[in-house]
Order: structure tokens, then sequence, then C-alpha cells
């Protein structure tokens, strides 16, 4: 039988936005408990891959009224920024209740509170709840047709610790974002016997430290600027330090951060691990085609892993990497590229199958 415990305000979640909740409540006089349903402060977190470091410089990436310490490095490890949390719980003394996972929340009519019913049978009531659960806490896998047939191993990239698993396998990394480059890069450079990644949408890529300056100080230094201005600079920026990417059929992205006020793929490295690729595919005189994602998922990327690949991806869809570098396409008109996408939608909007179920049917077709 549980029990009914009071508090003033409840915050749910003990990841970085509900510390840096609780964390301004209290330098306001207003203590708060929260509640975290893992066993320890940065359980999500530390179940990241080995690999993951801050994009962040350190400066720009610790929480409210208590900054990360100078004697972290500029870029955090994952390991480095969990401790970073529990030290901030700690010079607030926040109270934390761990192992208390939030099953149901209601407010009591009779005396307008809120009741939190956890897992352990306990009710909190409170007179205010901040909900601080995390956005990307659970993982959407996409519903590829052609998936219940697949013969190898698809996975999602939450589940992803480090290349052990796939030593010697032949990778499919669906998703060119900051997890998804970095992943394909972690196997490429840690026995992987072939990794491809797979572009829908060209990414704005820029490096993390153009010409020794970190990209966030650059970034709030060109907001200033209008959109489309910083854009360019951007580009221009990105041209000199990462070279010419169409050479290896990485599109020109048709949108910039700026004016999309989108995230970039920040570069630590993933330029040369594409030329990597690109030279092992040319000893193998294959042309390997990226396969594009049909399905938008609420995450960073999507992992799909097959021993089977082999020439599934090569003739998946049109070609994205190359063996041999290729003449920059001819820049299109704002028309053109309206006219290709209302294309491609009305294409989708038919159900025409997308080249990543495509490459699903015919890898189970090569196994």
């Amino acid at each position: 039988m549980g029990v009914i415990l009071d508090a003033n305000v409840v915050v749910v979640g003990a990841g970085a936005a509900g510390l840096s909740a609780a964390a301004a409540l209290k330098q306001n006089g207003i203590d708060a408990t929260v509640l975290e349903q893992d066993a320890r402060i940065g359980g999500t977190w530390s179940r990241r891959y080995d690999r993951l470091h801050l994009h962040t410089v350190r400066g720009f990436s610790g929480l409210a009224h208590f900054g990360i310490p100078r004697r972290y490095p500029a870029y955090l490890s994952r390991d480095q920024f969990v401790s970073y949390l529990r030290e901030y719980a700690d010079h607030f003394g926040l109270k934390i209740v761990n192992r208390c996972e939030v099953e149901k929340i209601s407010r009591d009519p009779q005396s307008n509170e809120w009741k939190i019913v956890t897992g352990t049978g306990d009710t909190w009531r409170c007179n205010a709840v901040v909900i601080a659960s995390g956005q990307y806490r659970i993982p959407i896998k996409p519903e590829w047709p052609g998936a219940e047939i697949f013969g190898g191993e698809l996975s999602h990239s939450a589940s992803y610790s480090n290349p052990t698993p796939f030593i010697g396998k032949r990778v499919l990394v669906v998703g060119a974002g900051n997890s998804g480059a970095e992943i394909a890069t972690d196997i490429a450079e840690n026995g992987g016997k072939f990794v491809a990644l797979s572009i829908r949408t060209p990414p704005a890529i820029v490096p993390r430290d153009p010409f020794g300056m970190p990209v966030q100080r650059t970034g709030i230094m060109l907001g200033f600027l209008p959109a489309r201005i910083a854009d360019r600079i951007g580009r221009l920026t990105a041209r000199l330090v990462l070279g010419d990417l169409t050479a290896y059929k990485i599109p020109t992205p048709a949108w910039g951060p700026f004016s999309a006020r989108r995230i970039p793929l920040i570069s630590c490295g993933f330029e040369i691990e594409t030329e990597m690729t690109i030279q092992m595919l040319h000893r193998r005189r294959r042309i390997v085609a990226v396969v594009a994602v049909s399905a938008a998922v609420p995450v960073l990327a999507v992992l799909a892993v097959s021993a089977v690949v082999e020439a599934a991806v090569s003739r998946a869809s049109a070609s994205v990497f190359h063996p041999t570098p290729q003449p920059p396409p001819r820049r299109q008109s704002s028309r053109q590229i309206f006219a290709a996408n209302s294309r491609s939608a009305k294409a989708r909007a038919e159900g025409a199958p997308s080249a990543a179920s495509a490459a699903l049917v015919k890898m189970r077709a090569i196994g």
C-alpha cells in the first residue's frame, strides 16, 4: 500500500531540463522535489554510445546558475557530462527521488492540487508540476515495408553502444544527423567490413572548429546578421575548411541553418571517413547508392545493420557516394527545387515504394 507525500513543486525527470528547472526554482526560494525513474542522475545520458561527445563547447553547454567547471575539457565526453549533472544536483542540494517512475498525473477538483501516482504505489500531492521527461526519451522505429522479411539485424541508434558487434559486418546507417554520422564513423574506424550512410535530405555540414574557433561562437556572432547573409558566410567557411563535398556525390543542401532554424551536421572528421568509404568502394569497383529514408522520426538517427547489405544498397537509389569524384552539379533555381520536391511529395502520396523499402526487399533476396 502506497503512502501520500506532499511537496510544493514536483519536477518529473532529473535530466538536464529537470535539474535546471529545479535549480532555478531554488534560486527563487522555492523547493522542488525531482522524481527520476533511473537509479542515478544522468541515467539516460550514461546509456548513450561510448564515443559520444558534446558538439557544443563547454562555455555554452552548462545549465543555469552553475556552468561547467573549467577543469572539464572544451568538449565533454558522455561520462564527463553525466558527472557534471550529478555535480550540479549536489551544488544546489536538490531533492532527487530515484527509481520513482511517474505513471499518472491528475488534478484533484476538490483541493485543486495535483496528484502524481508513481510506480512505487506512492502518491505525491503538490501545487505545481514541471514535466521534464525528455523530448527524445522513447525511440521510434520507422515501419518500412519489407522489414518483416529482412534477414539481417535492424536496430535503433538508441541501442547502439560501440562498434564491437559490427566488426567484420556490412552496415547501413540510415540518417545523416549528428548521431548517424558519428556512429557511421565509429564503425568505419573500428572494424566494420563496409559502412554506407543513407542520406534522404542533404544536411548542411559545418566544421566544429573553423580556423580554431568553436562554430558555436561563430554562429552566435552570425546570428546578428540577416539569415541569408549568415548562411552564405557559413557555406563559404565550410567550403574553405571541408572542401567541395559534391565531388563525392553529397549534394549541396537546399537549406541553411540560419534561414531554416535547423541544427546542421557538425563535422568532427566525418569528411575524412567519407573519403575512406569512397576509396574502399573504388577498390571493389562498385557504385554504392545511399538509401533514402521516407519516414521522419523524432530522433537523431536510425541504425539499420545487416550482414547482407552487399549489392542491395548499390542499386537501391540514385548514387550519393561514388568511387570517383564527379563534377559539381549545376546550381538549381528555387523554382526547379520546388518542382523536384513537389514530384517527390506526389510520388509518396501515390504510394510509391521508398528507396529504403526497396533496399530491405533486395537485401532479403540476396540473403
